[in-house]
């Protein structure tokens, strides 16, 4: 006989998940208890917010390639880490989030931080279910993972009331699931490889999730071999090394204008994994809604996507994975017709990486380009949102895949807990994260759980005192007119070191080499503030 809690745990280890971040609640103290246990096979990590152990979950399962879990209690718990859910949901993630609930015989009275949680999450999540006995327990878990892991991956939620963890039962557990992944017919890879011989402008985008690191190789080899352009869907630009004379840029926030245009210029688009979202289209503009004027293929593994926005010419439902490994059946293509395309792209691409001449105190350019020149090529590099962003975007070359870890969603405060999660993955890896000032902000009572794990994790906080990216839109729609965006801070440094760590302060380009030395080698977590100016809102746009 066993508590609901040890059948919960056990389900958890079975199929896989290690880790389960969260802030423990009173609903769920089965769970913890059972957590507890040497022998449990899953480790808790403790956070103090709830939004945090939401996206430390999202980065886990980034990294993993895999579901990654996380507990909240019921009410204010599970509302504060609805962010992650959005997160997930957007970044197509695969994570399941675990909420306690009022006892069943409670339930529907709206009692102490009661929610209809199937209501409440429905729209930003593949499956939400109750959970009425422990006897339902491991098939309530089997089932939530597949849906997780199937087709779009996404964000899944199972309601465990208190009384059911509480419950003893003898109930068997169930097997580990199997994810079951889509792959193209053979019809569809002789019409790609019949596409792109007929092409003369052609070019690959690669995004979204789904991707393994021999995916990233395959698709690599591919392109090389072809000598195909490729790009970066948003925040994906660690699937291909961007050193290779093959890659042309990424279209996130702040991209090349210079790279819209010659997406739209391209004949055939081949997208793997990218679902082709605002950010990627440039606002829906790179190509035409519903049909574009480049002959699209489209590959993505959720069939409710392919066609929702643009109608493709071919439209392949398939996990990305499973889709590079069929493009060796492709063969060699003559690549003489763009040749010169490919190699255009790639010098308008060194053209924009071109550190700006002018630049209101710190030049954020260099920063990043130290970073991009000495951080180890397995560097883990993780960022929420904010405009800053714009300059690792930009400026910083990633080479290796599973080294950027960035929210599609768009979600400050998503870095420094995106860092934590990584830390814990990859304890012998460099991690670094790069946040604004008003990101870390919404995330900073989590440095203390980085402090706790003694985590050496580096954090560079870009302070220039204000919201940057909503004065940027001020600026250009209500000139001199700033509202809301201006910020107190405290001292970054100085934070940091009231937890015992390393802090400093950078206020010149000059000095940021040495301090992230002193920062790397001090072992533990550490901050490392640059002070930059309020007037300076993009690589190419100051006030």
């Amino acid at each position: 006989m066993r508590s609901g809690g040890e059948i919960l745990v056990e389900a958890l280890r079975i199929h896989g998940i290690d880790t389960v971040f969260g802030v423990p609640g009173e609903s769920a103290l089965p769970f913890f208890d059972a957590v507890a246990n040497p022998d449990a096979g899953v480790r808790f990590i403790q956070c103090r917010h709830e939004a945090s152990a939401s996206h430390m979950a999202e980065a886990d399962a980034k990294l993993r390639g895999a579901p990654s879990a996380l507990i909240v209690s019921r009410g204010p718990g599970a509302m504060h880490a609805a962010i992650g859910l959005h997160t997930a949901r957007q970044d197509s993630t695969p994570m399941l989030m675990i909420v306690g609930q009022v006892p069943t015989t409670e339930r529907g009275r709206e009692g102490f931080q009661e929610v209809d949680y199937s209501r409440m999450f429905a729209d930003m999540t593949k499956f939400v279910a109750e959970v009425h006995s422990p006897e339902q327990i491991p098939e309530y878990v089997h089932r939530a993972l597949h849906f997780a892991t199937h087709g779009r991956p996404g964000p899944v939620v199972l309601v465990v009331p208190e009384d059911v963890l509480e419950t003893m039962s003898d109930v068997a557990d169930f097997p580990a699931f199997k994810p079951a992944l889509s792959s193209p017919s053979r019809s569809d890879i002789a019409e790609v490889a019949e596409l792109l011989r007929k092409a003369e402008r052609p070019l690959v985008i690669v995004g979204g999730s789904g991707w393994t690191q021999e995916a990233s190789a395959q698709v690599t080899r591919f392109c090389v071999a072809n000598n195909l352009p490729v790009v970066a869907g948003f925040r994906s630009q660690d699937i291909v090394d961007n050193r290779l004379d093959q890659y042309i840029g990424d279209t996130s926030l702040g991209g090349s204008m210079a790279l819209a245009e010659r997406i739209k210029r391209a004949d055939v688009l081949l997208v793997i994994g990218d679902r082709l979202s605002e950010i990627t289209t440039k606002a829906y503009t790179a190509l035409n809604v519903p049909v574009p004027n480049q002959t699209l293929i489209h590959v993505f593994p959720g069939p409710e996507d392919i066609g929702s926005v643009y109608n493709p010419h071919l439209p392949i439902v398939s996990n990305p994975t499973r889709f590079v490994e069929a493009l060796a059946e492709v063969g060699r293509l003559d690549s003489s017709a763009w040749d010169a395309w490919t190699r255009d792209g790639r010098h308008a691409y060194e053209a924009f990486q071109a550190t700006p001449n002018k630049a209101v105190g710190i030049n954020n350019a260099n920063i990043i380009k130290h970073l991009s020149q000495t951080l180890p090529e397995d560097a883990i590099v993780t960022n929420g949102a904010g405009n800053y962003a714009i300059w690792l975007h930009r400026f910083f070359r990633y080479k290796k895949f599973g080294t950027q870890l960035a929210p599609k969603s768009g979600a400050m405060g998503y870095g420094l807990p995106a860092g934590i999660a990584a830390k814990l993955r990859n304890p012998d890896r460099t991690v670094v994260t790069l946040a604004g000032d008003g990101c870390f902000m919404m995330a900073s009572p989590d440095f203390a759980t980085a402090v706790q794990h003694n985590l050496g994790l580096v954090v560079v906080v870009f302070n220039n005192n204000i919201y940057g990216s909503i004065r940027m839109h001020q600026e250009r729609q209500f000139p001199g007119r700033p509202s809301g965006t201006s910020l107190t801070n405290p001292d970054f440094a100085q934070l940091a070191k009231s937890y015992g760590v390393f802090g400093t302060v950078v206020e010149s380009e000059d000095e940021f080499p040495a301090a992230l030395e002193q920062a790397l080698a001090s072992g533990g977590p550490a901050i490392i503030e640059v002070r930059t100016s309020e007037r300076q809102l993009t690589p190419d746009f100051s006030i």
